[in-house]
């Protein structure tokens, strides 16, 4: 059973909550916190990346406040994002969990290239940070990795897809 959910500029079909689940439908940062939110008590949601890019479905803060969630299709939730809770009188703050992943070190740019081609080619999920490419542990990441003889180490840490709507910020 759905039932229908409308904010101003979407419309969504949402899968029925039993009970005054609150539904949050947009993100804001600290910046953009309505007036009303800036006294409200804090608390914090922690999500994988698998549970981030998924914006539809119910979530529990570490606290223990459950909600539900309905963002636009090819959202991605960052750390740091802020969900206002207008009927618990609560702001939650997204923490992105540390979790294991392939993090290779390109040494020139046609490694930097090559390997970005060739995981994105096979559409594997990928992250760009300063020092190289990450993947996340997913099946078939290191099978490919060695199949393309690239070298890797094995980290913990939050991984964010490169993906999303082009020019997803907040202000």
């Amino acid at each position: 059973m759905c039932c229908r959910w409308r904010s101003a500029t979407f419309f969504f079909e949402v899968p029925e909550v039993a009970g005054d689940v609150m539904v949050v439908d947009r993100i804001d940062s600290e910046r953009t916190l309505p007036p009303r939110a800036r006294d409200y008590a804090r608390d914090t949601v922690t999500l994988g990346w698998e549970d981030r890019t998924h914006v539809h479905g119910r979530r529990r803060t570490d606290g223990g406040v459950e909600f539900g969630l309905s963002l636009p299709r090819g959202t991605v939730v960052r750390g740091g994002d802020c969900l206002v809770l207008d009927g618990a009188r609560l702001v939650v703050s997204v923490v992105e969990r540390a979790e294991p992943a392939f993090v290779i070190e390109p040494q020139s740019a046609q490694e930097w290239a090559r390997f970005a081609y060739h995981i994105g080619n096979r559409h594997q999920p990928m992250m760009v940070i300063d020092r190289g490419l990450v993947c996340p542990d997913v099946p078939g990441v290191e099978q490919l990795l060695r199949q393309l003889q690239v070298l890797y180490s094995r980290e913990r840490l939050p991984f964010t897809p490169i993906g999303g709507p082009a020019g997803h910020h907040h202000g």
